[in-house]
């Protein structure tokens, strides 16, 4: 086993050590979400945790950690009567984000469980992970089938296993640490409102100790069991300490007054339901314990505020996570006044929110990271956009050498809920929630012969399979007798997630205000979509002279948005580039992702200008996807009383079909996406029959 990096040498993130620590103090504060940008010690921090955490007391010989003093009364390896005890280190459980359903819960036999009635059942990470640590890395990436069960054994304490009518259950109460890069996609509402305590870290700017970081990692990665030597001392007075404050924890007294401020707080950022005010209880009666004290004060009450509020207040996918401090201070003194305890601690005291407990102690009262600069405001000047139909930058194009005809970027429209955007057809692309596939999870539509290791049972079809044979087989009693090619798969049908990739023209001829501002409305509320359908989406914009990839695929809804804020419009329309662009998008994404399939919006008056017949490229261009069966959807942004119709033709050449600018409204947008498909799979018919 490799020595895991010292706890107490990890210089600086003083907010996550000690939301780390406040976790291995008391595990009833739920765990902690820790989210930053990559090498910014995440997993360093969680995994030297692990050493520091007390032993606990097991069942000799019980798989599920069954506490001696305590045995569950249902464990599979039960009755525990009198069984003896003994004491070893708290379990670090890695969840994979790969792993499968069996690896998560456990694995029952389903063979033996038909032909004999034994519940021969395989634990899984979960029972693993029971009294212990449960650690997913780039926990925001997890597949929703896991994400459930997750959610599932965190609410009821235990796991459950059914695989047709045989049931097997388990203790399972775990410490849930998830790390996460928030510029990979966002967490799901209920999976984040189970951690406890939510941390943002950033790497320090500050070049002493970023040098001081760098010397202790070569210093660790030369030897690290000498490097883990030199800091044991530091790590044994941190486990001693640890100890301490469970020992006092339960003598702690959280005051009427400190109820009232966590209570005042939880309702001035109106958070949702009443387990924030549960987890602020526990976080500030877990900080007094730490800092040595049986009254909790003001400045635990804060702190905790600091730690357990960001990700639960109620706000929009686009914005920041963060707490207002200052509003925050406001309602602590309004609510509380000078001192959130009893009145008997005695004393005058600083009531300063900026003290610290333990000023010596790793992470000890230490302030969340800021959450980066202000956003600049929404309304701030710009200059004039022209008005709709002037297209000046779109014929002359700009001069050479110079940044020719762009124009300020506009805000866009308000986002707005979508209905269903699908791809026809049935897929069978990674878990989601929005076109049909072929996946693990969903209705059954049939059975099969397993490949590999048998998941879902097809129970009907394997009676079936096994019928016919048991006089061979010689049955003489009432159970079936079952061989292994017997089995069948149960075949089920349920959602994907897929790739919407828009192409946006954002020439002189695009640049109206309210033309790019619906634009840009309907492409951040479908981004909100793939949020919550769990989605890719990618933006490619065409201006000037060349095409860009403003947003590559991802479901990272604060990074596209903030993209597309930014936008600039100007210049000529080069339309081929922009679909050949798209094209290159879409080959890259096949070859990461093969399963995954795109949907191809492309919002254009369908006008293509530079170069020699601009227009034939542009159709070229869109006969490549076509040829590739990619799914397509035109948004014709032509206006005025003469209409030249290319947006149309430009449909025609992609296989797909166009629908005017003047639908492309706020609240209708993704029903054109949605009802386009059934004209998509028309002119493909035609196409097939002309062929």
């Amino acid at each position: 086993m490799s020595t895991p990096y010292p706890f107490t040498a990890i210089v600086g993130q003083d907010d996550l050590r000690l939301a780390l620590l406040l976790n291995a103090v008391s595990p009833a504060v739920g765990g902690v979400l820790v989210r930053g940008e990559k090498g910014t010690a995440k997993s360093t921090a969680v995994r030297a945790l692990s050493v520091l955490i007390p032993e606990v007391s097991v069942v000799v010989g019980c798989r599920f950690s069954c506490d001696p003093g305590a045995p569950d009364p249902a464990c599979p390896d039960g009755p525990h009567e009198g069984g003896g005890g003994a004491a070893r280190p708290a379990r670090m459980v890695e969840l994979p984000v790969g792993a499968s359903e069996d690896r998560l819960v456990g694995a029952l036999d389903i063979e033996r469980a038909l032909a004999e009635g034994v519940k021969a059942f395989e634990p899984g990470l979960l029972a693993d992970a029971h009294r212990g640590v449960l650690y997913v890395d780039e926990v925001n990436l997890l597949h929703d089938h896991l994400v459930d069960l997750l959610l599932d054994a965190a609410a009821m304490g235990a796991s459950y296993v059914e695989r047709e009518g045989v049931s097997v259950r388990h203790a399972s109460r775990f410490l849930l640490v998830g790390t996460m890069n928030p510029e990979e996609g966002e967490l799901r509402p209920q999976l984040l409102d189970r951690f406890g305590l939510t941390v943002e870290v950033a790497a320090s700017r500050e070049p002493d100790l970023r040098v001081e970081v760098v010397r202790r990692r070569l210093a660790y990665d030369d030897d690290p069991a000498g490097f883990a030597a030199r800091w044991a001392e530091e790590e044994n007075t941190l486990r001693a300490r640890i100890v301490a404050a469970r020992a006092l924890l339960p003598e702690v007294r959280l005051g009427d007054a400190a109820l009232r401020q966590i209570a005042a707080t939880c309702a001035a950022f109106e958070v949702d339901g009443m387990r924030a005010d549960i987890v602020m209880a526990r976080t500030a009666t877990t900080l007094a314990a730490w800092a040595g004290r049986t009254v909790v004060l003001a400045e635990d009450v804060r702190q905790a505020a600091l730690l357990a509020l960001p990700h639960r207040r109620r706000r929009n996918p686009f914005d920041a996570p963060g707490l207002d401090e200052e509003k925050l201070d406001d309602t602590l003194e309004e609510s509380g006044g000078g001192d959130a305890g009893d009145g008997d601690s005695g004393g005058e005291r600083d009531d300063s929110p900026d003290d610290d407990p333990d000023p010596d102690g790793p992470g000890g009262g230490g302030q969340p990271p800021q959450d980066g600069p202000p956003e600049a405001p929404r309304d701030s000047p710009a200059r004039p956009e022209p008005a709709e139909g002037d297209e000046a930058g779109d014929e002359a194009g700009p001069p050479p050498g110079s940044g020719g005809g762009e124009r300020s970027a506009v805000r866009s429209a308000e986002p707005f809920r979508t209905k269903v955007l699908s791809v026809p057809g049935l897929g069978e692309g990674a878990a989601g929630r929005r076109s049909r596939a072929r996946t693990d999870h969903g209705r059954t539509t049939g059975a099969r012969r397993p490949r590999g290791t048998l998941t879902k049972l097809h129970l009907a079809a394997t009676v079936l399979a096994a019928a016919p044979h048991q006089r061979a087989r010689g049955r003489s009693g009432r159970g079936l007798v079952v061989r292994r090619d017997d089995l069948r798969q149960a075949a089920r049908e349920g959602r994907e997630g897929n790739l919407v990739l828009f192409v946006v023209d954002a020439s002189g001829s695009m640049a109206a205000r309210q033309r790019m501002s619906a634009v840009k409305g309907a492409v951040l509320s479908l981004l909100l979509d793939a949020y919550q359908r769990r989605d890719k989406v990618g933006l490619v914009t065409f201006r000037g002279r060349d095409a860009t990839v403003a947003l590559p695929p991802t479901s990272s809804v604060d990074a596209a948005a903030a993209r597309l804020e930014t936008l600039p419009t100007g210049g000529r329309t080069p339309l081929s580039a922009g679909l050949m662009k798209a094209h290159d998008v879409l080959r890259v994404e096949r070859m990461r992702d093969p399963a995954r399939r795109p949907l191809l919006v492309v919002v254009t008056d369908g006008r293509a200008t530079g170069g020699p017949d601009p227009v034939a490229l542009g159709g070229r261009a869109a006969r490549l996807h076509a040829a590739e069966g990619t799914a397509s959807v035109v948004v014709d942004c032509e206006s005025g009383p003469v209409r030249l119709g290319l947006a149309a033709a430009l449909a025609g050449d992609l296989g797909g079909a166009a629908v005017t600018l003047d639908e492309l409204r706020a609240d209708s947008v993704a029903d054109l996406v949605r009802d386009v498909q059934g004209a998509v799979r028309d002119a493909r018919g035609s196409h097939r029959r002309v062929a």
